[in-house]
């Protein structure tokens, strides 16, 4: 129950963090907002987190090399491709494309023999797909296939994609790792890659000029949604598995929703909230359909 309560909480996270991003980018421009943020999450993952695991820090092995450096290109993709996606396509694409990480997450497990879908998973994926159309329909911010959002789909299903890696092969570290210590690894890594590629941006601006609420939005949104909120991902991830985790993801945009309603006074619909009910159907059917066969499982073996 306890892994359930803390994917919650990760979605949670995820869910406020974007009206927060939406008060700091109005001050900041997205590639050094991220590149700060990015900043910031190394700064906790590699001094903080550092210390809470000491005792489980490990010296990496060279056969788990690869495992993390996918990983962490997989992070840094996303992180890349999210950026610059997100600008070129409307809302409603955005939020059913980023949806399908389980889907990717399955496919992934699939081809690469790590894991395997479970039919109460595969279940629970089709009922949260379809929840997520529902609040796409009751935001008013629809699907478009227009040619100037195709480019923008297509880095969204690359950003999508990148995390579904991430998600992946950071769950076979972590049988071996503690989650403190794999947070921090692949957090250096993809900063160190994000701030090369967002230099001339950062550059070009007068950080002088960025009021505090512009800093508190980049600080916050580092430290909490983006380092705090990866490193139970990586935990949860590793108690639940790979692709009934990745379901969580799709209450994200419940809690985003629900944040704009009461913090920024955004509309709030019928739609969206039999959508949210739909989200929730498929994390229940895809926890207890598992639960019901690994049962039936251990029953038959006994």
């Amino acid at each position: 129950m306890r892994v359930h309560l803390v994917l919650i909480l990760v979605a949670f996270l995820w869910g406020l963090n974007p009206p927060i991003m939406k008060i700091g980018l109005l001050y900041m421009p997205l590639m050094p907002y991220n590149a700060v943020r990015l900043v910031a999450a190394l700064a906790v993952g590699w001094l903080v987190l550092r210390q809470l695991g000491t005792c489980t820090w490990l010296p990496f092995r060279r056969e788990d090399s690869k495992s993390l450096l996918i990983s962490s290109l997989g992070f840094f993709f996303f992180q890349l491709f999210f950026t610059f996606g997100l600008n070129l396509t409307t809302a409603g694409n955005s939020s059913l494309i980023l949806a399908c990480l389980p889907v990717s997450v399955a496919l992934i497990n699939h081809v690469h023999g790590l894991e395997a879908t479970k039919q109460g998973v595969i279940t629970g994926i089709i009922i949260s797909l379809a929840g997520v159309a529902l609040m796409v329909a009751g935001t008013g911010k629809g699907v478009s296939v227009a040619s100037e959002h195709i480019l923008g789909a297509l880095l969204l299903l690359a950003a999508q994609l990148g995390y579904g890696y991430y998600t992946v092969f950071s769950r076979p570290l972590s049988v071996t790792y503690s989650a403190y210590q794999l947070t921090a690894y692949i957090l250096l890594i993809s900063t160190g890659l994000f701030a090369l590629v967002s230099l001339p941006s950062m550059l070009a601006v007068d950080w002088q000029l960025i009021p505090w609420p512009g800093w508190v939005s980049v600080i916050y949104s580092g430290i909490f949604p983006l380092c705090i909120a990866n490193c139970l991902w990586i935990w949860g991830t590793a108690k639940a598995g790979s692709t009934t985790a990745s379901l969580y993801n799709n209450l994200s945009p419940v809690f985003a929703i629900a944040a704009g309603y009461f913090f920024l006074n955004e509309p709030f619909s019928w739609l969206q909230f039999a959508g949210a009910v739909l989200i929730l159907a498929g994390l229940y059917v895809a926890k207890t359909r598992s639960a019901r066969i690994t049962t039936d499982k251990c029953k038959q073996s006994g």
